[in-house]
């Protein structure tokens, strides 16, 4: 079990949310919650620093699409930056960078333009 650091602050264009360590089935539940309070304040956009998070396996990268799917269906995004190689490879092989948007980051399928996803 890993142990997952995060934080959000307003940003600009909406929530800006760190995270940092490991994300896994026991912290599926504190990510859930960081998320869910961000959609109930309204938000359209919120982005996700992930370049401290190491590890993140199906159950945070199922958070991170279901809150993807609600904020396409208000017309915003869920913008993820900068995910390490092994975040950015399990996040293709789940088709979640299909929900979401990857930035400035080391994309395993792309890493010349370090984006994915749609817009």
């Amino acid at each position: 079990m890993g142990v997952l650091k995060a934080s959000a602050v307003a940003g600009e264009a909406g929530p800006v949310i760190t995270l940092s360590g490991e994300a896994d089935w026991s912290s599926a539940e504190q990510l859930s919650e960081l998320m869910n309070a961000q959609l109930s304040g309204g938000a359209r956009q919120v982005r996700v620093d992930v370049s401290g998070l190491s590890f993140a396996d199906s159950a945070s990268v199922r958070v991170l699409a279901l809150t993807a799917r609600t904020l396409k269906q208000r017309g915003g995004k869920l913008v993820l930056m900068r995910p390490q190689p092994a975040v950015a490879r399990v996040l293709e092989l789940m088709g979640a960078d299909q929900l979401l948007v990857v930035q400035g980051g080391t994309s395993a399928l792309s890493p010349e333009s370090g984006t994915s996803g749609t817009g």
